[in-house]
């Protein structure tokens, strides 16, 4: 047998597995045996995808060192995207919510937005011990998608607002070098070599926000993904002078965390992943705190499952929508595409003209650019080739 056969067989081996090779291994051959490190990528394979759900209630037995252990291993054995899948099947196959409560294996697990979602959704029931090491999994992702995306919305964002009124009196702090020194080339003096200026062009008095940006999140368990991103949107548009940014939350009740949004990991903590929906009495609060509907863009994030009166919801959309406020509704900001949703609202929305789509985390800072515009959002949505539902398209 050649060396490519022994390979092949071995590869059959670790897909296969079984202690008896599943019938590779012929009686006194040894072809199929597995070498020490090979062992080791099969008990990681095997404690996942052999267990029975049914009977391994706790996974990969009782002790959170162990599993920690566990998830070294796959570390060192796969990368980290294969890592994330895995880990995401051990928390389904094996019931590992228990077992995330440990602060051992919360310092071994690689952290990913859905592990943020588990460990937002469970933080109620966590024990002392564990919520330090909790925060601490939130932080390393939250900083990771902060660096993903806070200059691509930045650069959008700020590039869609027109700039504030200039005025021909600034103060020195509110003098526009760029365009004064443009302004004023022809008083250009060669022997001093600077530009003495007639007039000074400022950038005006910005009293009061250009655009005011209200994000409004449906904190039910399926909007895991996309309450995490928003949160860190939400944090990085607040950073931001020219626009004014509020962030609520929504169940069955509504919470503004708007105070909060110095730090996103602070607005996450304020979410309570789960129980019911009441589009409607989100939509009344948020009603009441917008102030300039004209300048305001509006995000509902949701899959528009209405708990409360969808009737009265529908006909607050329509308000908000005819005051002035650009309405967008967003069935998920993820990257996992369009979930279940509610087709009825989508059309009821998508008659009113509010746009209803899901959007990637790369696609929200050129969404909200667009809205800030005042752009058509269909229009945009249909040109990066995201599907507007409850419409024709839809």
């Amino acid at each position: 047998m050649t060396l490519a056969d022994v390979e092949r067989r071995r590869r059959w081996r670790l897909v296969l597995g079984g202690g008896d090779a599943d019938g590779l291994a012929a009686a006194g051959d040894t072809t199929a045996e597995l070498g020490a490190l090979d062992r080791r990528l099969d008990d990681a394979l095997g404690g996942l995808y052999d267990a029975d759900p049914g009977a391994r209630r706790g996974g990969l037995g009782s002790s959170a060192p162990k599993v920690a252990r566990w998830l070294a291993d796959l570390r060192e054995f796969f990368p980290a995207d294969v890592v994330r899948v895995m880990q995401g099947d051990a928390i389904e196959r094996l019931n590992l919510q228990q077992l995330l409560f440990e602060p051992e294996m919360l310092e071994g697990v690689e952290p990913d937005v859905n592990l943020v979602g588990t460990l937002l959704t469970l933080k109620g029931v966590m024990p002392e011990q564990a919520k330090d090491a909790a925060r601490a999994v939130v932080r390393r992702v939250v900083d990771d998608l902060t660096r993903r995306l806070e200059e691509p919305t930045r650069a959008a964002v700020s590039g869609s607002l027109n700039r504030a009124q200039r005025n021909f009196r600034p103060r020195p702090a509110e003098i526009d070098w760029d365009r004064t020194i443009r302004a004023n080339l022809k008083t250009y003096q060669p022997d001093r070599n600077t530009v003495i200026p007639e007039r000074l062009i400022g950038m005006g008095r910005k009293r009061r926000s250009l655009r005011d940006i209200v994000l409004c999140l449906d904190q039910s368990g399926s909007m895991a993904a996309s309450v995490v991103y928003a949160g860190v949107f939400g944090a990085v548009l607040a950073s931001l002078p020219a626009v004014s940014t509020r962030v609520v939350v929504f169940d069955t009740g509504v919470v503004d965390l708007s105070e909060h949004l110095d730090d996103p990991v602070d607005v996450l903590h304020g979410i309570q992943l789960g129980g019911g929906t009441d589009i409607n009495r989100a939509l009344a609060y948020c009603q009441g705190v917008i102030q300039r509907p004209e300048q305001t863009v509006m995000v509902l994030i949701s899959d528009l499952y209405e708990g409360g009166n969808e009737r009265e919801m529908l006909a607050r959309a329509r308000t908000l929508k005819d005051s002035g406020v650009q309405v967008v509704a967003l069935l998920a900001l993820s990257d996992e595409g369009a979930p279940s949703y509610d087709h009825g609202v989508a059309r009821a929305f998508a008659g009113m003209g509010i746009p209803a789509f899901a959007c990637t985390p790369d696609h929200f800072p050129g969404l909200m650019a667009a809205a800030i515009r005042g752009d058509d959002v269909s229009t945009w949505a249909g040109e990066q080739g995201l599907v507007v539902r409850g419409g024709a398209a839809g």
